[in-house]
């Protein structure tokens, strides 16, 4: 089916919903190793319970994408999946900042991880069911947008909460702040809200023989035929999946180091907090969430140039520059002792976060079959929560015995990780570039003689 291009505003309304999937990622990240410190945990013990993310992850974004791949009905494919994970997540949400116990908090991010996931893999696909090839790096840049504005609100709510608007003062007694607790209620209706406006104002559509498409949902279901289908479907994977593999994998471990760690390393080694019960460790962790929002700003500025960066240097060589920038940005954060100079270092993130959010997705929609959009890219996570297992197994361990509970060391170590990705992403193939170069007008100017 020839897809039809969108408007500026189409492509808007179909990404607006990730503004509210981010807000409930941004307070999760920047926030959830503070709630695990505030009930009581070790800077050891956070990787172990950070792993609810990433087996979330593992086990939901291939059987939801799978499962949509397989959907159709009255709200539409992927529509009935925003909505399930949006009711979800912002239950979650609400219920998160009211744990008085670290095991309770620890089952919670089991919950909400599953809600967002269950909210989020169906827009990667989204884009790729209702946009052309040459609008998908637009369409994809959107969601960067969205997801930069929505993580910038989200990380500095708490310290807005408390120093602009004076909310810092809550209820004595519980463990969480008052200004992290309100920020949680917050992005639970902004999660929710968000989220409708794309499944109201966005229609998808209908497969194009629906009568072969039912008799394929009959066929598809029971748990044996829906594993062997995602099993068969890894054994398959396009040559462009294969070698992006190594770059989300290596990317993500950068990013996972630097939540884990960055607000806890901020309050402890820029602010000079003695631990977890003095005033300066809330300041600290608060500057940190401004930190995450200037480079989720960063991000939602920086997006809408990619495409055009993009169309003039290539996908992939784009992604190597931004990836770059990260890896300085947080390799960076070794040699600074002055809050305001780790602004600068997030700009850097901000950049690499916006083109990780959106080029690998682009890149790999060109070489995907058609029918399986969901489920391949709910495989593609695949590599993006392995570096996260990995990491929440072992460097408890490593942060115990071998950087010495050296929190700036983890961040660090996540610059070298995201530098090392910038330079295999120069072995990927974009199958898609002969395609866009097809479809984009030369411009009278330009003209080839």
């Amino acid at each position: 089916m020839q897809k039809p291009r969108k408007s500026y505003w189409q492509i808007w309304n179909m990404s607006f919903g990730f503004l509210g999937i981010q807000f409930g990622w941004g307070l999760q990240m920047a926030n959830m190793s503070a709630i695990y410190e505030y009930l009581g945990a070790r800077a050891d013990q956070i990787p172990i319970l950070w792993l609810a993310a990433p087996l979330t992850g593992m086990l939901v974004q291939p059987i939801i994408g799978h499962a949509s791949d397989h959907t159709w009905n009255r709200l539409g494919r992927r529509r009935p999946y925003f909505l399930t994970g949006a009711i979800l997540s912002s239950c979650a949400l609400i219920l998160m900042p009211r744990c008085s116990l670290l095991w309770m908090a620890a089952g919670l991010l089991w919950i909400l991880d599953s809600s967002i996931n269950i909210s989020m893999e169906p827009f990667r696909a989204f884009v790729v069911d209702l946009l052309p090839e040459e609008q998908r790096t637009e369409g994809f840049a959107m969601q960067s947008l969205f997801i930069g504005i929505g993580a910038v609100v989200a990380s500095a709510l708490p310290w807005l909460l408390t120093n602009v608007f004076h909310l810092g003062a809550g209820a004595a007694g519980h463990a969480i702040p008052w200004s992290t607790r309100l920020s949680f209620y917050i992005g639970a209706a902004a999660f929710f809200g968000a989220v409708l406006w794309t499944i109201v104002t966005t229609k998808e559509y209908p497969p194009e023989d629906l009568q072969a498409f039912k008799k394929q949902q009959s066929e598809s279901k029971g748990l044996a035929s829906n594993a062997r289908e995602i099993f068969a479907a890894i054994g398959q994977m396009p040559l462009t999946m294969r070698q992006l593999a190594p770059v989300q994998l290596l990317t993500w471990l950068g990013l996972f180091c630097m939540w884990l760690y960055f607000s806890v390393a901020v309050a402890h080694n820029v602010f000079g907090a003695p631990d977890q019960s003095s005033p300066i460790y809330k300041s600290g962790v608060e500057w940190a969430g401004v930190c995450f929002a200037l480079y989720s700003a960063v991000c939602g500025l920086f997006a809408p140039l990619m495409a055009g960066i993009a169309g003039k240097i290539g996908r992939k060589h784009t992604h190597s520059l931004c990836l770059l920038c990260g890896a300085l940005g947080l390799l960076s954060v070794g040699v600074i002792h002055n809050k305001y100079l780790l602004l600068f270092s997030m700009s850097g993130v901000g950049i690499a976060w916006a083109s990780t959010l959106a080029m690998p997705y682009a890149i790999l929609a060109g070489s995907l079959p058609a029918g399986k959009t969901g489920v391949y890219m709910g495989i593609f996570n695949f590599f993006i929560v392995l570096p996260e297992i990995i990491a929440s197994l072992g460097f408890g361990w490593i942060m115990n015995h071998v950087l010495h509970n050296n929190r700036l060391a983890a961040v660090i170590a996540g610059g070298v990780f995201m530098a090392l990705a910038a330079l295999l992403m120069q072995r990927v193939v974009d199958p898609g570039a002969e395609m866009i170069d097809e479809a984009v007008p030369v411009p009278g100017d330009a003209v080839a003689l």
